[in-house]
């Protein structure tokens, strides 16, 4: 008899996905009637007409492990609990998934295997509190999901800010700048914090600790008046000032898209500062560089343990779990655990006082 798996990855792409989707296929197929498809662009594809599901086979699969995105497209946008559809009073949202559910049984799909952060491991739980048979994988470059130690897709984000660091310390040195580096992460400080420590960075500034304007201005300045003309600010896009509290956010009305758009948190913190400091400030926002192309050695290997391990758990009927990777060990956790507290930068991080032993200030 044969036992079919549907893999869908939602939310941002990622670095490492395609690998995961190798994996998984490479393993399930070890076992005899196992078959593998994919939904095109998360759960959009079983739930659209017509539908746009693709069997996963050893030719669409092959080598795609150093690619960046996913052969399987993706979205961040409703989902089968906020679906959008047209009224004659316009367009508004409702819950779809009762119908997918029935499609997924129609289907014969006798798993999911979800590949997604935060908000796709959030309808993970809900699914499987409806009775799907659901795994979940934790794919996120914020490094934000709690019960792992890393998500695939974070060390490759890290190491391209990192190398945008190196690169615009030799600019600022040869001009004299202090060069502000904005990093992606949301509510939390990952990427920033771990880029800013490897490219020797000035000043780093996370949502995690709001930052003081006037203390930041004192460090550039001490740093100037010793001889040291340039500098380089390390920012995530969530740092929020003491005086504001708030997010620099772009408004959007894309329909079933519910995150707020950060943005310009670098050039207004360079703006602030070019008048209480003596210095040249450029910005550079990094964006969706992070996200995109071939995913590091270390994520590859992850993203494979990742995707072996949850064809593990579908052959142990163990669903509504999420693979974990804790040190030395691939296990897994509830996804309702995994999804019950954001994962933030605490204040007893070995990363945060390795940054403060450094010297390196965090803007308190």
């Amino acid at each position: 008899m044969k036992r079919k798996i549907l893999i869908v990855t939602g939310g941002g792409d990622c670095p490492g996905l395609n690998a995961v989707i190798r994996a998984i296929c490479k393993r399930a197929w070890q076992e005899a009637g196992v078959e593998v498809y994919g939904s095109i662009e998360a759960y959009n594809g079983i739930m659209n007409e017509p539908m746009k599901i693709i069997e996963l086979t050893p030719e669409n699969i092959s080598g795609i492990h150093v690619k960046g995105g996913t052969i399987l497209k993706t979205t961040n946008k409703g989902g089968p609990f906020n679906w959008p559809v047209r009224t004659n009073d316009g367009w508004k949202t409702v819950d779809l998934s009762d119908e997918l559910i029935k499609k997924l049984s129609y289907y014969g799909f006798d798993c999911v295997i979800s590949i997604g952060g935060d908000g796709s491991q959030k309808i993970s739980q809900k699914l499987y509190e409806k009775g799907v048979n659901i795994i979940g994988i934790p794919k996120t470059i914020d490094n934000d999901l709690s019960c792992t130690d890393f998500t695939f897709g974070f060390q490759t984000a890290v190491e391209i800010a990192t190398d945008a660091v190196d690169k615009l310390v030799t600019t600022a040195a040869s001009h004299n700048r202090v060069m502000v580096l904005e990093t992606m992460g949301r509510d939390a400080g990952w990427i920033a914090l771990s880029a800013g420590i490897a490219g020797g960075a000035e000043v780093i500034l996370i949502p995690e600790i709001p930052y003081d304007v006037e203390k930041v201005a004192k460090r550039l300045n001490e740093r100037i008046d010793s001889g040291k003309g340039f500098a380089i600010i390390v920012i995530a896009e969530g740092a929020k000032s003491i005086s504001t509290g708030k997010y620099y956010v772009k408004n959007r009305n894309d329909l079933g898209y519910k995150n707020q758009l950060l943005s310009a948190v670098g050039g207004e913190l360079a703006h602030t500062l070019s008048d209480i400091v003596n210095a040249d400030f450029r910005t550079t926002i990094l964006g969706h560089l992070q996200r995109g192309g071939t995913p590091i050695a270390y994520d590859r290997i992850l993203s494979a343990q990742f995707g072996i391990k949850a064809v593990e758990l579908f052959l142990e009927n163990k669903f509504g779990q999420m693979v974990s990777y804790k040190h030395p060990e691939l296990v897994s956790v509830p996804i309702a655990e995994a999804i019950k507290e954001y994962n933030v930068i605490k204040p007893d991080s070995y990363l945060l006082k390795t940054a403060r032993g450094l010297g390196i200030c965090l803007g308190d």
